[in-house]
């Protein structure tokens, strides 16, 4: 089957590295410099589980992208999304699956309503890994994990052939007959630990240090509120692996998002904190509106520096 991995970042980068060493048909849609750049240099992973040095990986702008591909993997920014979009829509065929792993869920309304549910899965990655300044990208955990499905279990037709391309990579892919509900899960904790880091400015062993593991708590409670009342209240088994990594004093958990703010960047918090408290309902929670608020007014100082400067 043929794949195109949108980009070729830290996670669009490492798991289309491992497909391409796995011998699948990969492509990177990528910019006309960040194609030069993999001509010349190619594509280095370093990872506990292998090092990859892949010369000259196969890549394609958008401007020459005219025929349909069968499997495209999306981890953009969520912010960029609506980009991304228009650049691999003339690789959407009438079989071809979509299959996103951005955070929260707004992109799969946007999804749905461009290309229609049938040919968008739910995705979803639990990895750590970053560009390093010279390219390279460095996995920094033993996590690395791809689950995706059908959204409400109506398979792809060529759903046993996406399986199988996307099996035995050297990376754990796996089939979820419940995608939805595990992406609301995962957006309950991002959007916990990004509340309380950013908020806070610090990880969340600080914050428990300092007495302030109630918030955590709290936030954490709010966020799945609104998560069953929307129908996917999380598992139990979920809760209770998540409320320990969100109550240790030695917990180094620090959310991107911060991470984000402190050099000074854009970041997800419309669509992590904003789109979650959207669906709130009439009541908006306490916590997760003090957050929000103070990812937008970041937001404002630095379009108001922006401008001055």
């Amino acid at each position: 089957m043929r794949i195109l991995v949108i980009g070729a970042g830290a996670l669009g980068g490492y798991y289309g590295a491992r497909l391409l060493a796995a011998g699948r048909d990969v492509t990177f849609l990528v910019r006309e410099k960040r194609a030069e750049i993999l001509a010349k240099n190619g594509l280095t992973v370093k990872s506990s589980f292998g090092d990859l040095q892949l010369s000259s990986p196969p890549t394609v702008t958008a401007a020459k992208l005219t025929t349909p591909y069968d499997i495209i993997l999306l981890s953009c920014k969520a912010y960029d999304l609506e980009g991304a979009i228009e650049s691999f829509a003339p690789a959407v065929g009438e079989n071809t699956v979509i299959i996103p792993v951005l955070n929260g869920m707004r992109h799969i309304d946007v999804l749905n309503e461009r290309f229609g549910a049938q040919r968008v899965y739910g995705g979803q990655c639990a990895i750590s890994a970053t560009l390093a300044p010279n390219g390279d990208i460095l996995h920094l955990t033993p996590l690395h994990g791809l689950s995706f499905g059908p959204q409400n279990g109506a398979k792809a037709v060529n759903h046993d052939a996406v399986v199988k391309a996307l099996s035995g990579a050297n990376f754990d892919a796996q089939v979820s007959d419940n995608i939805l509900g595990e992406m609301w899960e995962k957006w309950i904790f991002i959007a916990t630990a990004a509340g309380a880091t950013c908020l806070m400015r610090a990880s969340i062993g600080d914050i428990v240090k300092a007495g302030a593991a109630d918030l955590v708590m709290k936030l954490l409670d709010e966020c799945t509120v609104i998560a069953t009342k929307k129908g996917f209240a999380p598992r139990p088994d979920y809760m209770n692996f998540v409320r320990p990594m969100l109550a240790s004093p030695d917990s180094p958990l620090m959310a991107s998002m911060l991470r984000d703010i402190e050099r000074r960047a854009k970041t997800e918090g419309d669509h992590v904190l904003g789109d979650l408290l959207h669906r709130s309902g009439a009541e908006a929670p306490i916590l997760l509106s003090v957050a929000y608020a103070h990812l937008k007014s970041y937001e404002a100082r630095q379009a108001r520096e922006a401008a001055a400067s």
